[in-house]
């Protein structure tokens, strides 16, 4: 008797371990998609990671992530989107504006889509408001047209005898729609002729900035954009190439040597992002979840490249300054 017991009491014991097993082998794994125009991980990514893991996600383990890079080529962006969709990943995080989010809405009106950086969500069409998305996006989203004014004055400020300002200009692009009224609005109220140099894509960078010398522009203005973002390195190496005071919106920018920078944090949006995720994955509607807008900005001044130039920078614009770069 005592035997029989022993031995279903065992058989019970290895069916409950089994089930146990079986059900944590089919505990599905959530997976994010990752879009992005780049050709290759940046410090955003790193970014992004980094706040998944304080919430608790290792890569590979608890969550797997489909890393999909553009290489440079925004055409790849719907193809690589749709693929993304065929995997049914649980959530797609669009990097770098508007193009990469409008390629995954375009793919999915069903699969939640994070914003990780774009301008004006709601004037780019991309969502209903900030407070209510709707659809199936949300996240962060800049405050360009009023920072693109805001670096005119800032320019004006700085460089007190400037009668010029330039700032490249892709006339297809809606961010460009969206800031143009505001960089000419501060560059009229100011008194200072404005310049927009035409550019449609990397191969015309070199020529722009050729237009801007001969025209004796007194600074080149560089708002938040994909497109800047995207060819970051090539446009540093021709603002110092160039000698143009440059005045942007990313930090990086200024430590690689633009004159001055002021704007949010980007990696800070991305790590924002990953909360954006990891409220999703936890049960949560896209629809329901504000967009949030940056509320803290940096304003960086780089003094190397302003003796290089031969500028002296306004102490009322270094007094004001969250990092100088000596």
């Amino acid at each position: 008797m005592n035997r029989n017991i022993f031995s279903g009491a065992l058989c019970v014991l290895l069916l409950t371990v089994s089930f146990v097993a079986q059900a944590q082998q089919t505990k599905k794994i959530p997976r994010i998609g990752y879009l992005s125009p780049r050709s290759g991980p940046s410090p955003s990514e790193e970014a992004f990671l980094d706040a998944l893991r304080s919430l608790g996600y290792i890569e590979k383990q608890t969550i797997v992530i489909e890393w999909r890079y553009a290489q440079e080529k925004f055409d790849r962006l719907p193809e690589l989107a749709s693929e993304l969709v065929r995997l049914k990943v649980d959530v797609i995080v669009a990097a770098s504006g508007y193009p990469t989010v409008q390629a995954a809405q375009k793919a999915t009106a069903t699969i939640p889509i994070v914003m990780a950086n774009v301008n004006d969500a709601v004037g780019l069409g991309l969502v209903a408001s900030l407070a209510h998305p709707g659809g199936n996006t949300t996240g962060i989203s800049s405050l360009t047209p009023e920072l693109s004014g805001k670096l005119v004055e800032l320019a004006k400020e700085t460089i007190p005898k400037a009668s010029r300002v330039a700032t490249l200009a892709n006339p297809s692009g809606l961010n460009w729609k969206l800031n143009r009224n505001a960089m000419e609005g501060a560059a009229r109220s100011l008194g200072v002729q404005f310049l927009a140099l035409e550019i449609r894509g990397p191969e015309d960078l070199e020529s722009a900035f050729d237009i801007a010398r001969k025209k004796r522009a007194d600074a080149l203005i560089l708002p938040a954009s994909g497109f800047f973002a995207l060819y970051r390195k090539r446009i540093v190496e021709l603002v110092v190439q160039s000698r143009l005071p440059a005045i942007g919106s990313s930090a990086r920018s200024a430590e690689e040597g633009y004159l001055i920078t002021y704007g949010p944090s980007t990696t800070e949006f991305y790590r924002r992002a990953a909360t954006y995720v990891d409220k999703i994955l936890k049960g949560a509607n896209p629809a329901d979840l504000p967009v949030e807008r940056p509320t803290k900005f940096e304003l960086v001044i780089n003094l190397k490249t302003a003796k290089q130039l031969g500028l002296t920078i306004p102490q009322s614009v270094l007094f004001r300054a969250d990092k100088i770069i000596r």
